[in-house]
């Protein structure tokens, strides 16, 4: 039985498993522009996750000082799971720039459709031009990051499958696999 085998499973569950690692990168360095920002503009929070929390799942705090955890539960959650769209993009092969800035418009897309349908945000035609820049970055920041993370662990998958097929033509396997490390 040979362990490197391809197939469909295998792809899928290796592109949802590099996904959540990279989404969870992008979280966290999304998390941080946001904070730099929000130490600059001395903006507050959004509650945008908490409202739509509710509105959509009926989820509430139980009091003030539950909002703010509650609301970065479901920003990590929110933020790690769509790494998973990053790497369902790379099973049609786009790899670097286009997956990225495909995964970029996936994201901000939803939010500026999602937000306003939950009542969380005005619609970006009613946004402030400074405020829709600021979330685009921040969109950005996110996208290149989990691009940049995925790209790296798919490498290493790539460069396995050489080495194995260089091993094949070379005809050494058998001779590799009679060492011992």
């Amino acid at each position: 039985m040979n362990l490197h085998e391809n197939n469909a499973f295998g792809e899928l569950g290796g592109a949802i498993g590099k996904g959540l690692i990279a989404g969870l990168a992008a979280t966290a360095a999304i998390t941080l522009s946001q904070m730099i920002e929000m130490r600059i503009t001395k903006r507050q929070p959004s509650e945008a996750p908490l409202k739509v929390a509710e509105r959509a799942a009926g989820l509430k705090p139980a009091n003030k000082d539950d909002e703010q955890k509650l609301s970065q539960e479901i920003h990590w959650s929110y933020g790690t799971v769509w790494g998973i769209t990053r790497g369902l993009i790379s099973l049609t092969g786009l790899r670097g720039v286009p997956a990225t800035l495909i995964h970029f418009g996936a994201i901000w897309g939803t939010a500026m459709v999602m937000l306003p349908k939950f009542k969380a945000a005005p619609p970006v035609y009613k946004e402030d031009a400074k405020a829709i820049v600021i979330d685009g970055f921040h969109h950005a920041v996110y996208a290149i990051t989990a691009g940049i993370i995925y790209d790296t662990l798919d490498g290493a998958g790539k460069h396995d499958r050489r080495l194995n097929r260089l091993i094949d033509k070379l005809h050494v396997k058998g001779f590799i696999s009679k060492l011992k490390f």
